[in-house]
């Protein structure tokens, strides 16, 4: 199990490494996460929502994502209320404290996805949640020491040293778990370092004789990896404000307050040329090629806060002028003329007037669409060719109605037309085109970017570099024996780094 001294420290990075160095080995690997908090999710096979993070430790791993793989998803709705998807399917909407009240009723679910994972695989990775230190907390924990408890699991404590402070986030977490707990910690990993290992060298030997457990690896900062984030406060350290001019293309994305699938656009971000942006001030998409409405999980409410901000003027002069705009499930559904939410679904009853800039009308309903889609272009935009064949999908549980006449964008393979388009303004309800290499090169072509720029790395390759820097800094041989029989197909990797 993989726990951090706080949020953000690399949790999810750590899991998804040892994932992809577990199969490189020839073992059957699988991620769990018991309780994730993220409006990144992805869909699997079978139609359920998860973590997204879980999804990409899954594909490191070279399997299919299952909801097993996380049971419970918290999607924040508000400052502190969430819809609670158990095993893929949401369960209900609850504020924080109904929701600590219901939560170890929830220890059950985890413990049979648990069980079904170790049944089928060789080790099964898992990854805690913020901290297991939060001692106001602990008594209805079902993500960290509870889970680690429950199937015996040596725990591996990651702390960031790039923030400051780390061995006293090592030595601070230890003193606040109980001794069953602390007893599971088998070792430490100091993230994100930058500089020469031998300056840490006595913090190492001070932090191990103070704690009693080893240190298991000094990880680099690993830069501009192409892997999915968790969490929307990475976009705290994305491009935003002006557009930059050594750009190809440049992507003004709005930054809504419950922005949600930004994933969408990681593999824009890691084109050659092209620049990605966050944005929260309108006058920010004036020289932007492209500007795109993204996912929300708050499709009213950031539609208020988008009219607070002058937003709304700035992109119907954009839609006039013939710019592009792109609008991806809630943001397409504000392009439309009205958001109707009869049951209450995203807060109060009530209607909205869209944008206006799409014929099209979005009703919110009580079940949630959750579905991989394979998808053929209607039409030729500047998002796509016509007969463009692509993959990707929804997670929505508005039904966007087109009104009679408006052109539609994609076929489904099931013959369910989606999507719409006017002038130089797109709507869509799916997630993860960008994903699709042919579809991405043709819009950054058709939007200006230079023909000369190389091709991006696949996520494979990008989760053979994560595995190649672990196995480099971590005592990979210690971290195997710790696993038992299965830990054997570790042996054959050692630290060059640390310890």
């Amino acid at each position: 199990m993989v726990q951090g001294c706080a949020s953000s420290v690399g949790k999810s990075l750590i899991a998804t490494g040892l994932c992809r160095i577990l199969h490189r080995r020839g073992l059957r690997v699988a991620p769990f996460k018991a309780q994730n908090m993220s409006l990144n999710s992805c869909v699997t096979v079978d139609g359920g929502e998860i973590g997204r993070a879980q999804a990409v430790q899954a594909e490191a791993a070279g399997i299919d994502p299952t909801v097993d793989m996380n049971p419970v998803l918290l999607k924040p709705e508000g400052e502190a209320r969430s819809q609670v998807v158990v095993l893929g399917r949401p369960m209900a909407s609850m504020d924080a404290r109904a929701y600590q009240d219901r939560k170890r009723s929830l220890s059950d679910v985890v413990r049979g996805s648990l069980e079904r994972l170790r049944s089928t695989y060789d080790v099964v990775v898992i990854e805690g949640a913020g901290s297991p230190a939060e001692i106001n907390l602990k008594g209805r924990d079902i993500v960290n020491m509870h889970v680690a408890k429950m199937v015996d699991a040596p725990v591996l404590l990651v702390g960031d040293i790039d923030r400051g402070g780390v061995f006293a986030h090592f030595v601070g977490t230890l003193a606040l778990l109980d001794p069953d707990e602390r007893e599971l910690v088998k070792g430490l990993i100091i993230n994100k370092f930058r500089g020469d290992v031998r300056l840490l060298e006595s913090g190492v030997r001070m932090i191990e004789e103070r704690t009693d457990v080893p240190v298991l690896g000094i990880v680099p900062y690993v830069r501009d990896l192409r892997i999915a984030d968790e969490d929307s406060v990475s976009l705290d350290h994305r491009k935003s404000g002006e557009s930059p001019r050594e750009a190809d293309v440049d992507v003004a994305v709005v930054r809504f307050p419950r922005i949600s699938n930004f994933d969408d656009f990681l593999a824009l971000e890691h084109e050659p040329g092209v620049a990605v942006r966050y944005v929260e001030a309108a006058d920010a998409l004036a020289k932007a090629d492209l500007v795109v409405l993204p996912g929300t999980k708050d499709t009213r409410g950031d539609l208020h806060w988008l009219r607070d901000r002058g937003f709304d003027v700035a992109l119907q002069e954009r839609a006039q002028s013939g710019a592009p705009i792109l609008g991806v499930c809630g943001g397409y559904q504000m392009l439309g003329t009205v958001i109707d939410d009869p049951h209450g679904v995203e807060g109060p009853q009530g209607s909205l007037e869209g944008l206006g800039l799409l014929p099209v009308r979005t009703v919110f309903r009580q079940d949630k669409t959750t579905v991989r889609v394979r998808a053929r272009a209607l039409a030729a935009t500047f998002l796509c060719r016509a007969d463009e064949s692509a993959t990707g999908y929804e997670i929505h549980m508005g039904d966007v109605v087109a009104e009679a006449g408006a052109p539609r964008l994609f076929e489904h393979e099931d013959g369910h037309h989606e999507g719409t388009w006017h002038g130089s303004v797109v709507g869509t309800l799916l997630h993860g085109l960008f994903e699709n290499d042919d579809l991405r090169s043709g819009l950054l072509d058709r939007l200006g970017r230079a023909r000369t720029a190389r091709p991006i790395a696949s996520p494979h390759a990008e989760y053979d570099r994560l595995a190649d820097a672990l196995e480099q800094s971590l005592a990979i041989d210690r971290i195997g024996a710790l696993l038992g029989p299965a830990g054997a197909m570790l042996a054959r990797g050692t630290s060059e780094v640390w310890p």
